[in-house]
Order: C-alpha cells, then structure tokens, then sequence
C-alpha cells in the first residue's frame, strides 16, 4: 500500500505561519547574483485572529497563506456517487478513503481483508473497502481495493494516489480553485511560466534536483504533506553552515499516528530548476518514508504544500516528465 501524506498534528498553526516562504522565478544559476524574473513576498508576520476572510471557503484548492498551509482537493466520484474530495497525493501510489466515505456509498470494510498502510512515519493494518469505479476528469479506474484510513485529513474525504496519472496533465489554480486532471497532449508551457524537469520512479513519484545553499538533494514533489521534511543526510550536509538559532525540536506525526522527532531547520535559498524559494522551514530526521524510499545515505527532501501552495498555478504533466509553474504576481 502506497504512503499517506504527513500530518503534522503540533505546531500546525505555527507551521503556516513561519513557513510561508517566499518564491522566486530566477533566470539564471544559483551562484548568479542577478534579479530575478518575479517574486512572491511571504504573508506579513502577525496574529492568525488578525486574518479577516471575505470570501467563501475555497472548495478544492486553496493557497498557503499566514494562517493556513495550502491544500489541494479533487472532487472524486466513487462508485457514481459523490464527488467526495479526496486529496491528491503525488507521494502515494494508491488511493484510500474514510469510513464516512465508505458508509456514503454503502459498502462495508471488511476487517479481514486488510493492508499495511503506509505513512511518513511508520506503518498501520487497516480493513478495505472494494469499489467498482474511482472517476475525477479522464482518470477512471475500475475494481480497486481501498483501504480505510483515518478522518485526520483537514475535512477531506480521502487521499488520491497516483495510479493511472502515467499519461495525464493535472492543472492546478490555487487562485482561481480549479483542478483539473485531463489526458496530457505534450502541451509546451505557456508564457508565464517556468518549467521545472522531473524523474518519475517507482510509485510515479515526481523527484526534482534542487541545490539548498551548498547542499544538493533529491526532492520529492509531495502535494499530500502539509510541510516539508527532509532527511538526516539532508540535515548532516546543512547544519553544520548553519547558526544553533536556526534549529529547533520538533515532532511530525503522520497519517498511522505514529510519532517521530526531527529537527526545524530555517534552509537558506533553494533552487529547483529555475525557481528559487527562500525563507523556507523543514523537519528533518530519520523518518520512516525516507528508510522505505531507501533514500538515507544521500540527502533527500519532500517538498510539501507550505512550498507548493504559494504558487499561483501549477501544472503536473507526466507524460513530459515535468513540472510548469507560474509564481504569483
């Protein structure tokens, strides 16, 4: 069974606040001292009761701002009910969904047919549920097994893996809450836009080079994890250009419930393609995923939606074996 985002039970709303980073799209390599193309400004630092909503909740995809991390949500059809929203999960190579959910379209899970389920911090039996039918644009898959797993989810549904996303283009509009997930054509970026190169391994994980001040890792495109983590080498190889301030305890549990503690690290820049985001806080210790992902010995991270949401549109397309991102204004 695929992994299930992380969530990050303490420090959440100390998280969306400090991690608002700030996103760059750069022109030239890292080393360059040149300006770049377009910058977000992070969320001026101030009380979450200061924040006043004026418009409505948006439905499936939502911004990081100061006081939330960003999601994004599919609206799911199960067995011809729904939809339900299921998050998307580009660190999840099967889907799952809640009790609620399996009640909704009245199936019963069944105890005795169960898998491991598999989070960022360690692993749970839970019972499954058979469907006859998962549809969310021209993704449609037939007669799949889905394990149930906890309501932990910010108010979703369930989590939608990457199955059957080998040849599709996912469209994401954090500013205009769209999702769209079409059959890719090939489709070049369009002017705006910055293209970030990507290998899909196993699970069709998305992994992207990135350069972290002197550091270079491997990074996981993770859009089901709230904040983003990264690995003991990744923390070995950083630390030591860093001040003792910039580090701080911290603990992430995640979708099993298991517990384990990291270190908060403030990161100086990072270069992922030609993209630079500053200001940005990860966790980092000997998590579990990394272990299963057998990514230990070189440094590792996954980028999550506190990053990823401060984007104005992202695109996925697999079939390209790339990313296509417009900054906000």
């Amino acid at each position: 069974m695929g992994r299930c985002g992380p969530r990050v039970v303490r420090h959440v709303r100390r998280c969306a606040l400090a991690c608002a980073a700030m996103l760059v799209a750069w022109t030239g390599p890292a080393a360059a001292e040149e300006t770049p193309a377009a910058v977000i400004n992070p969320p001026a630092a101030g009380n979450v009761g200061d924040v006043v909503v004026s418009a409505p909740e948006p439905r499936y995809v939502a911004p990081t701002l100061r006081d939330r991390i960003g999601r994004i949500w599919a609206p799911v059809l199960i067995n011809d009910k729904g939809p339900f929203r299921l998050v998307l999960d580009t660190g999840a190579d099967n889907s799952a969904v809640s009790a609620a959910v399996a009640e909704a379209i009245g199936v019963v899970p069944n105890p005795e047919d169960s898998v491991n389920l598999r989070g960022v911090t360690g692993t749970r039996v839970v019972p499954t549920i058979h469907v006859d039918s998962i549809v969310v644009g021209d993704l449609e898959l037939h007669s799949k097994r889905l394990p149930i797993i906890s309501d932990a989810l910010g108010g979703a549904d369930g989590i939608l893996g990457t199955e059957g996303l080998l040849d599709k283009r996912i469209f994401i509009d954090f500013r205009h809450d769209k999702i769209r997930i079409s059959k890719s054509h090939r489709e070049k970026a369009e002017p705006g836009f910055t293209t970030i190169p990507v290998h899909i391994t196993n699970g069709l994980l998305l992994v992207a080079d990135v350069q972290i001040g002197k550091v270079h890792a491997k990074a996981i495109i993770d859009t089901g994890g709230q904040v983003t983590l990264a690995n003991e080498a990744f923390r070995d190889a950083l630390v030591k250009h860093l001040s003792s301030s910039d580090v701080a305890a911290d603990e992430i549990t995640g979708a099993t419930m298991d517990v384990q503690r990291g270190d908060r690290v403030v990161t100086p820049p990072i270069f992922i393609g030609d993209v630079m985001i500053r200001g940005a806080h990860f966790t980092a210790g000997d998590l579990y995923i990394f272990q299963h992902w057998k990514l230990t010995k070189e440094p590792a991270v996954l980028i999550g939606m506190n990053v990823l949401g401060l984007l104005d549109t992202l695109i996925i397309d697999y079939k390209r074996s790339e990313m296509q991102v417009k900054v906000r204004n």
